[in-house]
């Protein structure tokens, strides 16, 4: 295969560079180990920051979260909800930064307002008592799946190339000059090689070691954060604690859920991307002094993320590495057309997209102007699946007979599992439940798949993509991501639920009974 540019990640950076080059007429080709926002882009809380957080830290960052923000609310309003924010701070918190957040605001150039702490209650009536002090700030909800599939939707529509599933190996090299790529599709083991003039490291975490295969160099380390998904819905605006970032400070607002967050611990194993018991209790224990109700409320789910930072001189921990992005043309490594891109923001994703292929394209030796900035994110009728209440509404609006609900807990019908396994080249590529879940809301709602998982299995089987037991290990992957994200928040109704699931999938339909699932369970009970 030889195309012009190869990028290595499918998160929304990656997807948002494939969209800024094909839109300049380059020729890409975007190569995805596992799926679309399988990393750090599928693991956040959906903000999109206003940039108060990082006003007082990083106002170099906060200034370009603020710029960005902007550009996304004009030209992707499908996938924000703008909900505005609120800064509070309860007592015990420190009453001289809460005193000096207008200034640390106003010098990043970023609007707030302040608010008596009886309006921010009557504003948001889930606030403790105990408030002093409020700002009320230009916060808002991002869905990052539908930034994302919708940035590449528009990318294959406009030529580029999408390969999923289809992780890099190594390179070949000449000199200082990368002249192919060595990938493996992971489902099939099938070998392949794609020769490209430039190649854009793009894979979030994980770009540090895709650059040590050609030789390059990044002082990577990795800060995971655990965060929790409500039962319910609890707050109409982001919540933050009014203090210097720290755990369990804020509370987004997710359509018809709301999740908290987050924590930040040194990570080494990249392998071991998972929430524990300790971060839990840490993230509700912390933001409960300024939401009560977060001591008795029900959580469906637990996850984690991890970031990417690229560590500089003078950082004492890994909150104070700054969270703007870095762009390294490797020219100190001895490279020619290697690039990478990483650390930054969900909120500065475009920026980073930008900046990302003007260096593509000056060594391209491309003049055309980027085009992100001004040309509004179409939307792809397959990929607004994710938006939480639009399954519902188009189904309550008019639907066959036939057109049964899959997932009852978010009410998504046969008509939208099919239009998404239809996007997928047909044989090529066939979809595994996983690919549809995180195309969709299935498996999102209480459940957390215990019956929609079956109903799904079963009607891929009767479309056909399907075919034999062994596809049943989609199933077996799909049950047990879910309860990846439920096993550290067992306790109340979800651990009821628990109890149901396994008495459905393993009591009933024997899922344990697979050497494959037996050995990663083992493989859990040793760590």
């Amino acid at each position: 295969m030889q195309t012009q540019v190869l990028i290595i990640g499918g998160g929304v950076t990656g997807t948002g560079i494939a969209r800024d080059l094909a839109l300049r007429g380059v020729d890409c080709v975007l190569a995805e180990a596992l799926d679309i926002n399988a990393g750090a882009s599928g693991g956040n809380h959906g903000l999109l920051h206003s940039g108060g957080r990082y006003a007082c830290t990083d106002p170099e960052a906060a200034a370009e979260c603020r710029s960005e923000g902007e550009i996304l609310k004009r030209l992707a309003p499908h996938c924000i909800e703008k909900t505005g924010g609120i800064f509070a701070a309860v007592e015990g918190d420190d009453e001289q930064y809460a005193a000096d957040f207008g200034s640390y605001c106003e010098k990043a150039g970023l609007p707030a307002r302040q608010l008596d702490p009886k309006e921010a209650r009557e504003m948001e009536p889930v606030l403790s008592d105990r408030v002093f002090a409020a700002w009320e700030v230009e916060d808002a909800s991002v869905d990052p799946f539908r930034l994302a599939l919708d940035n590449m939707a528009h990318a294959v529509s406009l030529g580029a190339r999408f390969l999923r599933r289809t992780r890099v190996v190594g390179f070949e090299k000449e000199g200082g000059r990368v002249t192919a790529a060595k990938l493996v599709e992971t489902r099939t083991g099938r070998e392949l090689t794609i020769e490209a003039d430039v190649i854009v490291n793009a894979a979030g975490a994980w770009a540090g070691e895709i650059a040590a295969k050609v030789g390059g160099e990044l002082n990577m380390l990795f800060s995971k954060g655990t965060l929790l998904i409500t039962h319910s819905r609890m707050a109409n605006r982001v919540i933050n604690r009014l203090r210097k970032p720290g755990d369990g400070d804020i509370l987004v607002p997710g359509g018809t859920v709301s999740i908290l967050g987050t924590t930040s611990v040194r990570l080494e194993n990249l392998d071991d991307i998972r929430p524990s018991i300790e971060e839990v209790d840490r993230n509700i224990n912390q933001m409960a002094a300024l939401i009560p109700s977060l001591e008795t409320t029900r959580y469906v789910r637990a996850y984690a993320g991890v970031r990417p930072l690229v560590m500089s001189r003078g950082a004492t921990s890994d909150r104070t590495v700054s969270r703007g992005f870095t762009l390294d043309g490797h020219e100190e490594d001895g490279l020619e057309n290697f690039i990478t891109i990483t650390s930054g923001k969900l909120t500065t994703y475009r920026l980073m997209a930008e900046r990302t292929s003007d260096l593509v394209c000056e060594r391209l030796g491309v003049s055309a102007p980027c085009l992100t900035r001004t040309e509004a994110l179409p939307e792809a009728s397959e990929c607004r699946w994710t938006e939480p209440g639009v399954a519902p509404k188009i189904w309550l609006k008019g639907h066959e007979r036939d057109d049964q609900l899959l997932c009852e807990c978010e009410m998504v019908p046969t008509s939208a599992v099919d239009q998404i396994i239809d996007s997928f080249a047909p044989g090529k590529d066939a979809p595994r439940m996983e690919a549809v879940a995180r195309r969709s809301r299935v498996g999102k709602g209480s459940c957390q798949g215990a019956t929609c998982g079956l109903r799904l299995a079963g009607h891929m089987y009767d479309r056909g993509v399907f075919n034999g037991p062994e596809d049943l290990d989609s199933l077996r992957d799909f049950v047990a991501e879910r309860w990846r994200g439920k096993r550290s928040i067992l306790w109340g109704p979800q651990q009821n639920q628990a109890e149901l699931q396994e008495a459905i999938h393993c009591g009933l339909f024997d899922l344990e009974l697979n050497s494959a699932a037996v050995k990663g369970e083992e493989d859990d009970n040793a760590r």
